[in-house]
């Protein structure tokens, strides 16, 4: 949880998230960059953030929460040597 961490240490982490995500930016069109740090004390208790790019051209209606619901937006399949290539694209914007 955000409270087990002391502010320098929790500000180290948040000034990580800002470079992941103007990484990602980067790297895929991006027209609004979402980070969310979701999860619940009853079956997910670490922190984590969510780094989701809105890609171009999403009605505006399909945006905010239900860009990021996936009973409503659906996923990507993306093959693994996708994922490794997207993955050292962002790690070397980094």
């Amino acid at each position: 949880m955000v409270a087990d961490f002391d502010e320098a240490s929790y500000l180290r982490l948040q000034s990580l998230v800002y470079r992941v995500g103007t990484a990602v930016s980067k790297i895929l069109p991006t027209e609004r960059l979402y980070v969310l740090s979701l999860g619940s004390n009853q079956g997910n208790t670490h922190v984590h953030w969510h780094v989701a790019p809105l890609p171009p051209g999403v009605p505006y209606e399909q945006q905010q929460h239900r860009a990021l619901m996936a009973e409503e937006a659906g996923y990507l399949e993306v093959p693994p040597e996708e994922l490794e290539l997207l993955a050292r694209r962002i790690r070397a914007a980094l």
